[in-house]
């Protein structure tokens, strides 16, 4: 499919969920659970479903953040996440420029802090260790860092950085697996920032990189800590991070025969990465290499299909790997992939009805 960069931009940025109510369910015979964020004007919350063994998910309710969201499709990846070992969950407030903490329980969550963001328009957030940072999208754009303790976020020092000069567009930030580089994409000025980050957390200035493939947009790391993006003009691409924050390309752009791959996540294992494509209704599947490089699992592109009328948005894969979870416009549902030994999907099904500008996932 060919279409210019600004209707890529506007289809993977403008996707909208029909309005609907999460209703309350028993945890028992639970395996997990997802999260998502209504991100409300009038109110954000997350919205919580339980995962059953099968794959199966019920809305158990929603938990205000003290924050407000803009009702629109923030086009980012990385609204809201969890912390490692799970017990933690951290959501952006796009429309009140702020973050939240909320304490994971056995019974829900328990909201603990919002603090504004050092920016404006908070969109996207990562976490290593106690370490925290925040993309902030609004007037010239920057990346904010935190400190993480069990009751809430203190500022730190120092960690307010810019985006790179002549970047334009942000989607997502995140640190690489071993804590040493942030990483941004930038879908209007088709560029990577990294950023080298100190020892106390302190990112330093941005590094501007090139993508090679047009409007990189969600990313994911491999075992190896290499940078697999998403890039929304039909392809996928792999870079190397060096330690002082250069990139290196591994696969050029990787076409997906499909229509805007936005998001992409990689599996448990690092083996595998799957891209949401929100033009087509269908998920591509890649294989990675011990070295970073990417192929099709299937030559069509497609390893999942959610039926006309679906457009995939935000995607996580859960703790133990058994699953790949979608958020899904047009059906204003959650969809569930099993995820096979050999990387191959088969769809367990959709779940739930979500408000209006409903963003970001996350699974244990």
């Amino acid at each position: 499919m060919h279409r210019g960069t600004v209707a890529l931009f506007v289809l993977c940025a403008g996707m909208l969920l029909a309005v609907g109510t999460a209703g309350a369910a028993s945890k028992h015979h639970s395996s997990g659970s997802v999260y998502t964020l209504t991100n409300s004007t009038a109110g954000n919350a997350v919205a919580v479903f339980e995962r059953a063994k099968d794959g199966t998910l019920t809305p158990t309710g929603t938990y205000p953040t003290g924050g407000t969201g803009t009702g629109a499709n923030l086009g980012s990846q990385g609204a809201v996440i969890l912390s490692e070992n799970g017990h933690h969950l951290f959501a952006v407030n796009a429309g009140s420029n702020s973050i939240s903490q909320f304490r994971v329980t056995h019974d829900g969550l328990d909201w603990q802090a919002t603090v504004p963001s050092g920016g404006a328009s908070p969109i996207s957030l990562t976490l290593h260790g106690r370490v925290l940072y925040v993309l902030n999208a609004g007037g010239a754009g920057n990346i904010s860092g935190f400190v993480a303790k069990r009751n809430g976020l203190t500022p730190l020092a120092g960690s307010t950085r810019p985006l790179g000069t002549g970047s334009a567009g942000p989607a997502q930030v995140s640190f690489a697996p071993n804590g040493k580089t942030l990483v941004v994409t930038e879908k209007a000025s088709s560029t990577i920032d990294t950023y080298v980050v100190g020892p106390h957390g302190v990112a330093g200035p941005p590094i501007v990189n090139a993508a090679v493939g047009g409007t990189p947009f969600g990313f994911d790391f491999d075992k190896r800590g290499n940078v697999l993006t998403s890039n929304a003009t039909g392809s996928a691409s792999s870079y190397g991070v060096a330690a002082d924050g250069s990139l290196s390309v591994i696969s050029g752009a990787v076409a997906t025969f499909q229509g805007a791959p936005c998001w992409l996540v990689t599996s448990t294992s690092g083996r595998y990465a799957y891209t949401a494509n929100a033009g087509s209704g269908t998920i591509s599947g890649f294989s990675v290499d011990h070295d970073g490089g990417l192929a099709l699992l299937d030559p069509s592109g497609i390893s999942g299909n959610l039926g006309a009328g679906s457009h995939p948005l935000d995607e996580a894969v859960t703790r133990d790997g058994h699953f790949l979870q979608v958020l899904v416009d047009g059906t204003h549902r959650v969809g569930t992939f099993r995820v096979a030994h050999d990387g191959s999907l088969s769809l367990v099904g959709t779940f739930g009805s979500l408000p209006v500008g409903t963003v970001g996932l996350a699974a244990d």
